[in-house]
């Protein structure tokens, strides 16, 4: 499988890095997004979850979106 494409969306208040975290997600089937806003976790996580994508954090403002491999 490629590498994660990688999101910078350090700086941005919410919804953006969830905006950029969709926008990544239409070409590529996993990224790795950047995001300080406090609110960033949570909103990436309703993304993942309203889309039925994987969801999993990181690191401290770092999380990981990926399409679910069917088994």
């Amino acid at each position: 499988m490629a590498d994660p494409v990688i999101v910078n969306a350090r700086g941005m208040k919410c919804p953006w890095p969830a905006l950029r975290a969709a926008r990544a997600m239409r070409d590529a089937p996993a990224i790795r997004i950047e995001a300080d806003d406090p609110i960033a976790g949570r909103e990436l996580e309703a993304l993942a979850r309203q889309n039925g994508w994987l969801f999993a954090v990181l690191d401290t403002h770092q999380y990981a979106l990926s399409r679910m491999v069917p088994d």
